[in-house]
């Protein structure tokens, strides 16, 4: 029984030379051991083996061609590590309030494992207090998600929820104002964002559901020059969180 449940608390694996460094300097999961292939030189492989010297976790090398099962771009390293821990949403908004310009992205369907990353990496970057995903019919945080986030997923809490439009009501009595990111709303650039926000990135097929939309304080939208219909989720989150980064300063 101990064995099975060992194996089990250990086996998502991380790889790649920044989510590998950022898991370690978080702390936050338990690593069960290194993986370094033979061949894997640089700064960062020193500094991932130094740092986990430190925290007495074992290192194996191996030939690079081991780590092939893990990713094709593992960078010549990986880790054996616990699942990553969901906050839960009360704790989440309770950490939020904490801040008076505090700021929620709510990912209502996201699919694609890199779009999640890139969307978490923007979040970290950009100053988010933490990031809302739904439990059904959307990627959850995986090992593709870490590669993508080059180790983001580490350092902002991510809450899962059953829900979106429960969420939305939990939050509104928490006194968040909730923006959707849909063409044909305000335009960013003129918008006021400096109150307690969640902003709602919709699904890189269909955009916010709909309720999910009636559900929203207000939208808003990015300036286009171009004819093309949208932009992708993650770079959609890219501007508006900068921007919301912007006016909060």
């Amino acid at each position: 029984m101990y064995k099975k449940n060992k194996q089990k608390l250990f086996e998502n694996i991380v790889y790649g030379r920044n989510s590998v460094l950022e898991l370690l300097k978080a702390g936050k999961r338990t690593v069960n051991k290194l993986i370094v292939a033979k061949t894997a030189r640089g700064t960062t492989i020193s500094e991932i083996i130094n740092l986990a010297k430190q925290k007495c976790i074992a290192v194996h090398t191996t030939p690079p061609e081991k780590l092939d099962k893990f990713s094709e771009n593992s960078q010549g390293i990986a880790a054996e590590v616990s699942p990553i821990e969901y906050t839960k949403l009360t704790d989440l908004i309770a950490k939020a309030k904490q801040f008076p310009k505090s700021l929620l992205v709510i990912l209502d369907g996201i699919e694609d494992p890199h779009n999640l990353g890139a969307i978490i990496r923007n979040c970290v970057a950009f100053g988010a207090n933490g990031v809302i995903i739904p439990k059904w019919r959307a990627v959850g945080v995986n090992e593709t998600v870490s590669k993508a986030s080059a180790g983001a997923i580490e350092h902002i809490s991510i809450s899962k929820v059953a829900n979106v439009n429960q969420t939305i009501n939990l939050l509104k009595k928490n006194n968040f104002w909730i923006a959707g990111v849909e063409n044909g709303g305000q335009l960013l650039e003129v918008v006021n964002l400096i109150f307690p926000l969640a902003v709602i990135i919709g699904s890189e097929s269909y955009g916010i559901h709909s309720l999910t939309k009636k559900n929203c304080d207000f939208l808003i939208s990015i300036p286009q020059v171009n004819t093309i219909s949208s932009l992708n989720a993650s770079c959609a989150s890219a501007v508006v969180l900068y921007e919301a980064a912007k006016k909060r300063r």
